[in-house]
């Protein structure tokens, strides 16, 4: 038997992962009430299947790679990991896959949720079906937000089905170590379970269709990276596609666009992020199912007229990233709060209605061997749309907070300036613990500080932050050549 029901609430939330929580968490927080809806666990992907078990598996291998480098601990590191502790550790920090504690927080929050499978049904409108086969209408006075995120993109490859590979999901909840890994891919999902499951005695073999690792990031960063995975003794072939693939007998077998074979227990595709858009109701309000969806800066849906819908996180595609997504969220519902008080928006540059950070400041730490941190421009970007900087380039193993840290420490940073205000617009950095650094160099971006105010930001010795000194004296001397002196407070 099913049953139907009909609730009015001022704002309705599709997705109860971090980005949909802080957008409840706003609007409710604003004194609109507020309905969160969730299809699989309350938390979502970032709690249960990516940020917080990738990284538990992790950092047992970056802390082992840490300590087999210091004098006097070598020895210590050498043996393997406890691979039950670790996992145990993996499933704490994953709360054993269970919402429990998140649903909690919701009641203590004032938000209501509502289970099921969540799908508009035309304009303010939601339909869920619920796990007992109900249905449940739910009218927003005020606004939606689709806070769906994203899956994994698969190839299209004949027999995926059958094949049965890994995403993202099975790569960080594997209850036991593969013998053998296939992974697929170059980038951060590719590379950081690369390192976690290699560190646990599995023999990685990492395939990229490019040249280089972090595609996405500083060339140097990559090159690092694919130096240490190396060392530890994964496989890494580049320029290669898989053309066939096949699960016999348990095992998977694949043959290359160059025609070699590889035999593997488990095969991962890292291969990319698609909308979770397909079965959301899209066609109902004239959107097409699984499209991302574009929204302009205060985070309101553009191709519907009313400025009711809304979409953060990675639904958007603005910046695939958790931080990010949570980011938008708060922006998205100061913008909602606003509109439903009839409150006129500030949407100005880095103004509380304007998701400014997500086109000027997006960090990002790569969690491998060594770290990768970055934020802002790219040299990549900078070239692709005509825009002037200042690259600045400083050897990380030349600081001597980098030292203490590994006597042998590889690593680089790198300053892009805008040579006009003198100002930071990007920093990128690759070496054991340098994810620590990234907030400094987004509070400079965001900040719009100047070359000659920073000089004033004296770091403490000896610190890898040291770094920021060394910088700035390299663009100094860098650029009072030829001319006879420093410029102004370049000293």
């Amino acid at each position: 038997m099913t049953t139907e029901d009909t609730r009015t609430y001022d704002v309705v939330v599709i997705g109860a992962g971090p980005v949909g929580e802080n957008v409840a968490d706003r609007t409710t927080a604003a004194g609109l009430s507020t309905v969160i809806v969730e299809s699989e666990l309350v938390g979502g992907e970032c709690s249960y299947w990516a940020c917080e078990p990738s990284k538990a598996l992790l950092r047992p291998a970056l802390l082992r790679a840490d300590a087999g480098r210091v004098p006097g601990l070598g020895p210590a590191a050498a043996g393997p990991l406890d691979t039950a502790a670790v996992l145990a550790h993996r499933d704490r920090m994953a709360a054993h896959w269970n919402d429990d504690g998140q649903v909690e927080w919701l009641k203590t929050a004032g938000i209501d949720l509502q289970r099921g499978h969540g799908r508009l049904d035309g304009p303010r409108r939601v339909a869920v079906t619920t796990p007992d086969g109900g249905t449940v209408h739910l009218r927003a006075r005020h606004a939606v937000a689709v806070c769906t995120g994203s899956g994994a993109a698969l190839p299209d490859l004949p027999g995926l089905a059958a094949l049965r590979p890994w995403t993202s999901r099975e790569a960080t909840s594997a209850p036991q170590p593969p013998g053998r890994l296939i992974i697929v891919g170059a980038g951060v999902v590719a590379t950081e379970m690369a390192t976690a499951w290699q560190a646990l005695g599995t023999e990685v073999t990492l395939l990229a269709r490019g040249t280089r690792l972090l595609p996405q990031m500083e060339p140097f960063a990559g090159e690092l990276v694919a130096d240490r995975l190396r060392e530890a003794g994964t496989g890494l072939r580049f320029g290669v596609t898989v053309a066939t693939a096949a699960r016999t007998s348990g095992e998977v077998h694949i043959i290359l666009s160059d025609g070699s074979r590889l035999t593997a227990d488990e095969i991962l595709f890292a291969t990319g992020r698609a909308p979770r858009t397909g079965d959301i109701g899209l066609e109902t309000i004239g959107l097409i199912p699984g499209d991302w969806l574009t929204t302009d800066d205060t985070l309101t849906v553009t191709a519907t007229p009313g400025e009711w819908l809304y979409a953060a996180g990675d639904v958007n595609r603005r910046a695939l990233l958790t931080h990010q997504g949570k980011y938008q969220a708060r922006i998205a519902g100061a913008v909602i709060a606003a509109r439903a008080c009839g409150t006129p928006l500030d949407t100005g540059r880095w103004s509380p209605h304007a998701g400014t950070a997500d086109t000027a400041a997006v960090p990002q730490v790569v969690f491998t061997d060594p770290e990768v941190a970055g934020v802002g421009l790219t040299t990549v970007e900078a070239g692709r749309t005509g825009r002037r900087v200042d690259v600045v380039d400083y050897d990380l193993g030349h600081v001597a907070g980098a030292l203490q840290h590994d006597p042998h420490y590889r690593g680089r940073a790198r300053l892009l300036i805008d040579p006009d205000r003198r100002t930071v617009v990007g920093c990128h950095l690759a070496g054991p613990g340098v994810a620590e650094l990234l907030h400094s160099a987004t509070v400079a971006i965001i900040g719009e500080i100047p070359i000659e105010r920073l000089w004033h930001a004296v770091p403490p010795f000896p610190t890898i932050s040291e770094v920021w000194l060394r910088l700035l004296e390299t663009y100094r001397d860098q650029h009072s050549r030829g001319n006879g002196s420093a410029d102004g407070l370049l000293v």
